[in-house]
């Protein structure tokens, strides 16, 4: 009961911040723009806690803490209405309203790009060489006489940038024989290594049997922003890749996860320490500004694709269009929310005792 407690807590901590920042982002936008900023909400429902800023703008704390939103003076007001007074969404120009729109994702971008920053200049940031933490008695790296701390320097002469590099290429060789030149205690030679085989969701790839264990370099704050920057672009186009993979491919579907998984694994990286709950944060953030830049109406990429529109077709979404793609929208949230806790309560094992009850 008290480690669901812990789970329920970071789940909420953690996803409040990322929440809070984003509508930060909606929310200094708006203030450059000129426009008024009536309510800034974390959470939804009663308002537990209110504060009223000399800027008019009411601060509050609510009682469901799953979310939040800016309320900015002539939000969701019909556009064509006139005149609009002063400080009102609904009278300011097209590119004000998009750069308030892409600010909350863009805030969750950047959050992660401090959060990857600070996670390298204190704990540093993480490699994996091609150096082998363990080997599996019962595998091809064993029955070529591979050892821990053994280094893979070359593949077929190919040299080998680091562990991710070495699955890359095992993978894509099953039942293969390969020529690995490998560095021991100073020493270099060249061993040949019959590649295994495994069987994943139908298609056969490569088995070695080794594990390897990450490096931690601590960066200096100037590379340590660079290097922020390079992580967060390649996050985001691993995303880019597995959305191509999930709309064009069908596949992916059943590895995502809702509120429960995120809530479970964030208590799990919590109990790990500060280091891992940084990282993980860092993702969770990019996936949040991602999913909300998706041009799906009801979402941040919604509204921007109903600005885009305008802006080349040179007349506003009719207010029935808008409609039915808000509508569109929300079902379709709904059914991938049903669908991640499908997912979710599958791998709790819910799914099976309720079939099994029934």
């Amino acid at each position: 009961m008290l480690h669901s407690f812990y789970q329920i807590a970071g789940f909420a901590v953690s996803i409040g911040v990322l929440i809070f920042i984003h509508e930060l982002g909606h929310y200094a936008a708006a203030r450059s723009q000129g426009v008024t900023v009536e309510v800034f909400s974390l959470g939804f429902g009663p308002a537990l806690l209110k504060y009223k800023a000399k800027s008019g703008t009411v601060w509050q704390l609510s009682a469901l803490p799953l979310g939040g939103y800016v309320k900015m003076q002539g939000w969701g007001e019909a556009e064509d209405k006139a005149p609009s007074p002063p400080g009102s969404f609904s009278g300011a120009t097209l590119s004000s309203k998009a750069v308030i729109v892409a600010a909350g994702p863009l805030a969750n971008l950047a959050l992660a790009v401090v959060l990857y920053a600070v996670l390298f200049v204190s704990a540093g940031q993480p490699s994996t060489p091609a150096l082998f933490a363990s080997v599996d008695p019962h595998s091809a790296a064993a029955a070529a006489h591979l050892l821990p701390g053994d280094r893979v320097l070359a593949i077929g002469g190919a040299p080998v940038r680091d562990f991710s590099n070495l699955q890359q290429i095992v993978t894509g060789h099953p039942n293969t024989e390969l020529d690995f030149t490998i560095g021991r205690a100073g020493q270099k030679f060249t061993e040949s290594v019959q590649i295994g085989s495994a069987t994943v969701d139908g298609t056969s790839i490569g088995r070695l049997g080794v594990t390897a264990a990450p490096t931690f370099t601590r960066l200096l704050p100037g590379p340590a922003i660079v290097a922020a920057f390079h992580q967060t672009g390649a996050v985001i186009a691993s995303w880019g890749t597995q959305m191509g993979m999930l709309i064009f491919q069908h596949k992916g579907l059943s590895d995502l996860s809702g509120p429960i998984g995120i809530a479970q694994v964030t208590g799990q990286v919590a109990a790990m320490g500060w280091a891992p709950l940084l990282d993980l944060l860092a993702f969770l953030s990019i996936n949040l500004g991602l999913v909300n830049l998706i041009p799906i109406p009801i979402l941040d990429g919604g509204h921007l694709l109903f600005y885009g529109w305008e802006a080349v077709a040179r007349r506003k979404v009719s207010e029935k269009v808008r409609d039915m793609g808000l509508r569109f929208g929300a079902a379709l949230i709904l059914t991938l929310f049903l669908v991640t806790t499908f997912n979710d309560l599958s791998r709790l094992g819910a799914v099976a005792w309720l079939t099994h009850l029934l």
